[in-house]
């Protein structure tokens, strides 16, 4: 909804920043081990399986079906592809630096962290004290903890063991991957470079901005 009037006619994804869709800066920072794509989608999802096809760049690419009743359950339409392995989770409407995706992938499991200006707008890691993550909490209202998740994620199909929990009336991805941290060691990733989310239309010359500034275009 804060999109729009962009979105009427367009998926949030296919958004252009600098002329080039969200998506395909999620695509191109993917590294050559990942020969696998899976796409979650919804609204107006029949443009962007028309934008990427089933093949990209040696990569397959696969369609699940989003879910309106939140990130969880979009997410968790992805299990029928995933088999007792390792995979990298990205939110699609995040511009991040494949640097960050390289440091995430160096560890087993990981979850991409940085230091927010407002915490009560994001979900807030919590670590244990041997430095992994022991849970997240979207969008406190108070907050100890300095760092918040970002939308990569190195996880594995463990966490469709868990069934998602309802929050603030949606059902989070961020409250699903909390009850897979408890069990498991995740390791917190702080970001190197600035992270780019896409939340109202002002953000897309934000984002083109950065991009300019960070790879002198």
């Amino acid at each position: 909804m804060r999109m729009r009037p962009l979105t009427l006619t367009t998926p949030k994804p296919l958004l252009p920043v600098n002329g080039k869709p969200i998506i395909d800066y999620i695509f191109d920072s993917l590294p050559l081990e990942i020969d696998e794509v899976i796409i979650a989608v919804l609204y107006l999802g029949d443009k962007l399986k028309k934008h990427f096809g089933s093949e990209r760049r040696g990569k397959q690419i696969r369609y699940v079906q989003g879910s309106e009743k939140g990130t969880a359950y979009s997410f968790l339409a992805a299990k029928k592809y995933l088999s007792n392995e390792r995979f990298l989770l990205i939110h699609g409407d995040e511009l991040t630096d494949k640097i960050d995706i390289v440091n995430c992938l160096k560890k087993d499991l990981s979850i991409l962290v940085f230091k927010p200006e407002n915490p009560t707008v994001c979900g807030m890691a919590y670590l244990r004290k041997d430095g992994y993550i022991e849970k997240i909490v979207e969008k406190p209202k108070k907050t100890t903890s300095k760092l918040a998740v970002d939308g990569v994620m190195v996880l594995n199909t463990d966490i469709f063991d868990y069934t998602p929990k309802i929050t603030k009336g949606e059902f989070y991805l961020s409250t699903l991957v909390s009850l897979f941290a408890k069990a498991h060691k995740v390791t917190p990733v702080e970001l190197q470079k600035t992270i780019i989310g896409i939340t109202v239309p002002s953000d897309l010359e934000r984002a083109g901005n950065v991009i300019k500034t960070r790879y002198n275009t």
